[in-house]
Formats: structure tokens, C-alpha cells, sequence
């Protein structure tokens, strides 16, 4: 290793620290901190970041990067210091555009606005949070002008998220979506009475509730030494090293899948954080590939292992013994076909597999008309109401169960929407390959053996960090890009069984 190389790694390791320390002020304020914190944590975590951007920028860091590219020009692609310094040129040459001012005004703003959100959502109070989102769109749009794009806006910042990906190629991949699911949930809307999902509606404590899910997750494969999981107002999971890895979920004492499938989906991020090879601890190639890749390992744990017979056959007589007074006369087919119920869903976590992908879409084309100045703040609810009402088939009632739902846009990350459907379809591809290497894994599944699936993830998706690109990525592990039909034939297969469709 050459010594500029050196110096770099320890110049990107302080950049790396300084990053992770922001991310515990993160989790703290949305778990733990009293609301009477949030001004000095938001000049708290606008320092940190102010301090990661400017070193990273730096003249010196820019020396170091050319010299060590130098010193490994001609290595092969899997090699890692070769990787390391193709993906700091990408995020170099990205971060140098954005003013260190501004990297810091956008900390402390969205900061801010994080709190705020949470008590308009609570209070059903659009005009409370009106003036922050307003504040956000602008520094969405000067941080997009300031790292350039070639077509639309939005390139600029879904790029962050999802490395490659374009909004043309998004908008080709949703209409492809669009005409498959639009007639299969109609076809399944005829039917919609022959799936009852009340049950799920009784009587859950959250003691149990949490002791059950827990159990489950370990025995999955999440390292309770190396994670936690705790409880917050909006489910995440964030990481600040391979062997701290936190996850969140929310509780609800009548509505069971809340926090079951929402731990089951924050697991599947936890264990691609806990799965980085070690070798890359501390560097910037530690975190998944992109929001994409890493929205598929939550989808795949949360959809075709959570939701699948097989895992149910194995683990709804516990669920049974955990809640005897609710679920004793309900059969394990009863409650595999609740838990897979369609309808019109007016929350997105909540939403079934077959209508997920709508609100996706919905917030994607808000997203885009906000930015471009088609559509204002203050038009924003009735924006969505109207999608909503035309796109799934139901009206918010009010704001709390619509345009305040979600808390994305409050922290600042607006182009980070799409990675959710783009998450699902790379979890058929991924899944179907690992399936055909290891043909066992329905099998285990259902014997409450999840090590197979997991050493397959592993071996051809988490360990490679960032690596390589998504592309990359998907193409090594499943021989082929992203491709939306295996997708779409799980769902109709699946649905189709459930609903009798021919």
C-alpha cells in the first residue's frame, strides 16, 4: 500500500467517523431525546456534517485520491483499495459541487423540521409543517443545481440514493408496474370478500407482541449482541458499525402486522448492515450498495419469507401460544390468507404487496411536480387526496393518514421513494437466484431454517458494501439487470392462488 494511499484511508476513516457520529444524534432524537433537545441537537448534527463535508472536500483529500489512483490504475475490479477509490471519486466529485454552508443549513433545517413533523402529524396540522417543507423543497433544489444533471432535476437526487438510475429509467420501470398491477388488483377487488383480515384486528398486547417478534428475528439471523431494537414514531434501521446495528418498529395492540412484518422488514436492512465483509469496517465501502439493494433484503425477509405459508406453517403455533385468547379457533391457512389480504390501503407501510407500488408511484410524481414549482405547498393535500382517490381507490380523511404519513420529506430526502418499488422487484430476482443455487430454501423455510438464504445474501449481496455499483451488483448475483417480470409473476402467481385467479 502506498503512503498516500495510507494517509487517505485514515483521512476517510475520520470523514467515515464523523458521519457515524451524527447518525447516534440521529437515533437518539428519534427514540430516546426529550423534544426540549431538538434546537441544540440540530446545531449538534449541522456541525458534525459541516465538519465530515469540509474534510472530505478538502484539497488535500483530492490530492491523495488522484495520487492513489495512480498507484492502483490497472487492478482488477474485485480488488478493494481499486473499489474503495472508484467509489470516493463518484462521491468526491459529487460532494465538492455542494457548498460546506449549505451541507450544514440542510442538517440543521431538516432537523428541525423532523420534530415539527412529528407533532403536526400527531396534532392533523398540515399548515404547522407547510413552512418547513417549503424551506426543504429549496434546499432539495439548491443541492440539485449544485451537483448538476443532465435531463430533470430529480436525477440529481434520486442519484444519491440509487446510484445510475435515471427518472426516465423509473418512469419506463412504473408504467411497466402500472399496466400489470392496476388490472390484477381490480380482478382481486372482485373478490374481495373472500379473505377476511378482522382477526388481525383484535386484541395484541405489545409485550408480547415485542418478545415474539424478537424471538423470531434472532432465529432469522439478526445478532441481538451486534443490534437492538427499539421503538420510534416512524420505523427505521441505521448502523454505526457492523457491530452496532439499530433497528426500529412501532406497536399497535390491534392491528398484529404492524410491528411484526415492520421488525421483520428493518431486520432485513439490519442483517445486510451486520453481513458487510470485515475487511471493509470503517471505510466508506461499509454500507449497502444503494437504497435499492437495500430495500430488497427488507422486502425479501418482510414479503417472501414473512408472508409465505412456509414460514408460517413453522411459526403460527407459537403465535397461536403467544395469543391464545385471539387466535385460538383461526387455522394457520386463515391467518397466511389475512396477512396477505389486498385492499385499498391509505397507509403505505401498511399497504398490501399488490397495491405497495401505487403509493410509490404517487409520492414519485408529487416529488417531481414540488421540485419542478408544478405544484405548491399549500395544493400539496389536495394533490394527494386526488391521487390517492384515483390511484387506490380511497380519500384521507385527513392529513395525519396522508400527506403527513411519511417521514421522508421532513428529513431531507426527497428522490428516495422509487428505491422502495425498485427494493421489491430486486427481491423476486434476488430471491429466485438464490432459490435455484440452493433449491433447499423453501424447505428450510418452513422447518424454521433461514442459514441457507442467508449464507446465499451474504456471499453475493451483503458483503460487497458498496463495492460495486447496483447494476453490478444484481448482474453478479443474478446474471442478468433489473427486470421487472419476475416480479410481477410472483405477485399474480401468489395473489392468484389466494383469490382464485385464473
Amino acid at each position: 500500500m502506498t503512503d498516500s494511499l495510507t494517509a487517505l484511508k485514515c483521512r476517510l476513516a475520520d470523514v467515515h467517523h464523523l458521519h457515524t457520529a451524527a447518525a447516534v444524534l440521529d437515533w437518539d432524537q428519534q427514540t430516546y431525546m426529550p423534544p426540549g433537545g431538538v434546537e441544540a441537537r440540530a446545531e449538534q448534527k449541522a456541525v458534525l456534517s459541516r465538519l465530515a463535508h469540509t474534510l472530505f472536500t478538502a484539497d488535500e483529500t483530492g490530492a491523495l485520491l488522484a495520487t492513489s489512483e495512480e498507484a492502483v490504475r490497472g487492478a482488477s475490479p474485485d480488488n478493494d483499495d481499486g473499489a474503495l477509490l472508484r467509489v470516493v471519486r463518484r462521491d468526491f466529485d459529487r460532494a465538492v459541487r455542494i457548498p460546506p454552508t449549505l451541507v450544514e443549513e440542510f442538517t440543521r433545517v431538516t432537523a428541525l423540521a423532523q420534530e415539527e413533523w412529528a407533532k403536526a402529524r400527531a396534532a392533523n396540522d398540515y399548515a404547522a409543517f407547510a413552512p418547513w417543507l417549503e424551506r426543504i423543497l429549496d434546499l432539495e433544489r439548491r443541492t440539485a443545481e449544485a451537483i448538476g444533471y443532465a435531463d430533470r432535476l430529480y436525477d440529481a437526487l434520486l442519484d444519491q440514493y440509487e446510484p445510475g438510475m435515471t427518472s426516465r429509467r423509473l418512469d419506463e420501470v412504473f408504467a411497466e408496474l402500472k399496466r400489470d398491477l392496476v388490472p390484477l388488483a381490480r380482478a382481486i377487488a372482485e373478490r374481495a370478500g373472500s379473505v377476511d383480515a378482522s382477526l388481525l384486528h383484535r386484541e395484541y398486547d405489545e409485550g408480547t407482541q415485542r418478545t415474539f417478534a424478537e424471538a423470531v428475528l434472532k432465529e432469522c439471523g439478526f445478532d441481538f449482541t451486534r443490534g437492538r431494537q427499539d421503538r420510534s414514531v416512524h420505523p427505521f434501521c441505521t448502523h454505526f458499525s457492523q457491530n452496532d446495528v439499530r433497528i426500529t418498529t412501532r406497536y399497535d395492540r390491534h392491528f398484529l402486522p404492524q410491528a411484526l412484518f415492520g421488525s421483520l422488514h428493518e431486520m432485513g436492512h439490519g442483517l445486510y448492515e451486520q453481513g458487510v465483509a470485515p475487511a471493509l469496517e470503517g471505510t466508506l465501502l461499509s454500507n449497502g450498495t444503494s437504497l435499492g439493494v437495500h430495500e430488497s433484503q427488507s422486502r425479501l425477509w418482510e414479503n417472501l419469507v414473512g408472508r409465505s405459508r412456509g414460514f408460517w406453517r413453522h411459526y403460527y403455533p407459537q403465535l397461536k401460544r403467544a395469543f391464545p385468547s385471539s387466535l385460538t379457533e383461526v387455522s394457520c391457512e386463515a391467518f397466511y390468507r389475512a396477512i396477505n389480504r389486498v385492499a385499498p390501503s391509505l397507509i403505505r407501510v401498511e399497504a398490501d404487496e399488490v397495491i405497495y407500488n401505487l403509493h410509490i408511484i404517487l409520492r414519485y410524481e408529487l416529488e417531481n411536480e414540488l421540485l419542478e414549482g408544478k405544484l405548491t405547498v399549500a395544493d400539496a393535500p389536495a394533490a394527494w387526496n386526488a391521487r390517492m382517490t384515483e390511484m387506490i381507490g380511497l380519500t384521507p380523511p385527513d392529513d395525519r393518514r396522508g400527506i403527513l404519513q411519511d417521514v421522508h420529506w421532513s428529513i431531507g430526502i426527497m428522490g428516495y421513494f422509487p428505491t422502495y418499488s425498485l427494493g421489491n422487484v430486486l427481491s423476486v430476482q434476488l430471491f429466485d437466484a438464490a432459490v435455484a443455487a440452493a433449491p433447499s430454501i423453501p424447505g428450510d423455510i418452513e422447518s424454521g431454517r433461514f442459514d441457507t438464504l442467508l449464507s446465499w445474501l451474504r456471499e453475493h449481496v451483503h458483503r460487497h458494501g458498496r463495492k460495486y455499483l447496483p447494476e453490478e451488483l444484481i448482474k453478479q448475483a443474478t446474471g442478468v439487470g433489473l427486470t421487472v417480470q419476475p416480479y410481477v409473476r410472483y405477485l399474480k402467481q401468489k395473489f392468484g392462488d389466494i383469490y382464485g385467479l385464473t
